[in-house]
C-alpha cells in the first residue's frame, strides 16, 4: 500500500494557501503520495455558532494571522496580498476541483489560490475560474456544468462530512488513516508519519 497523506483544505483559508503551494515537493522529498481534499468550514464553523472566520470574529488574532502570514509567505517566496473580500467563497472553486481528473486537481488548486491571496481576484466569479482552466489548457464549459451537477454537489457534500466525521475542525488539515494534523506547520509532521 503507498504512504499516503490526505490534504483536506478550504479555499477561504488563509493557512491552506502556503501549504498547498509547498505540499508537492516536501512529499515528493518524502516518498509520500497526496489526495487533495477541498472541503468547506462554513458548516464545521456553524456547528460552533460561528457565522464568519473566527479571524474575523477575534480582531487581535486576525491582526496576529495577517503578519504571521506575511513572514511565512515572505519565507516561501510567496506573494500576499489582503483578498477582496475575507473570506472569499470557494464553494463553486471546490465543487470545480471535485469535476476535474485527479491529475489536474493540485495545478488547480494552486491557481486558485493564487488568484486569492496573490491576485486579489474575486474566486466565487465563473470568469475568474474559467480562466485558470483555460491557462491550464482544460476546456472550462463541461467542467462547470459538471461542477454545478447534483452528483458534485453530493460529493463535496459527503466529503465534507467526511472531514467533519474525521474530527477535523480547521483547515488545512492532514489526515495520514486516522491520524488528523492541523495546520500549515504540522505538514512535516504528517509527512514523516506517513513516511514510517
Amino acid at each position: 500500500m503507498s504512504r499516503q497523506v490526505e490534504f483536506w483544505y478550504e479555499f477561504a483559508s488563509t493557512y491552506s494557501y502556503p501549504a498547498a503551494m509547498r505540499l508537492e515537493e516536501a512529499a515528493q522529498r518524502a516518498g509520500v503520495s497526496v489526495r487533495w481534499r477541498p472541503f468547506l468550514l462554513g458548516p464545521i464553523f456553524g456547528a460552533q455558532g460561528w457565522n464568519d472566520s473566527p479571524f474575523n470574529i477575534y480582531p487581535a488574532k486576525g491582526k496576529y494571522m495577517w503578519r504571521d502570514m506575511e513572514r511565512i509567505c515572505d519565507a516561501q517566496g510567496l506573494t500576499l496580498k489582503e483578498p477582496v473580500r475575507f473570506p472569499q467563497n470557494g464553494l463553486r472553486a471546490a465543487r470545480i476541483v471535485l469535476a476535474l481528473p485527479e491529475a489536474l486537481r493540485p495545478a488547480f488548486t494552486r491557481e486558485v489560490y493564487l488568484a486569492n491571496f496573490a491576485g486579489q481576484r474575486d474566486i466565487s466569479g465563473e470568469d475568474v475560474l474559467a480562466r485558470i482552466l483555460v491557462a491550464l489548457e482544460v476546456e472550462p464549459q463541461p467542467v462547470l456544468e459538471k461542477a454545478g451537477s447534483d452528483e458534485v454537489k453530493a460529493a463535496l457534500k459527503a466529503q465534507t462530512d467526511e472531514a467533519i466525521a474525521k474530527g477535523i475542525f480547521g483547515a488545512p488539515s492532514f489526515t495520514v488513516g486516522d491520524e488528523l494534523f492541523w495546520g500549515n506547520d504540522r505538514l512535516e509532521q504528517a509527512l514523516e508519519w506517513a513516511r514510517r
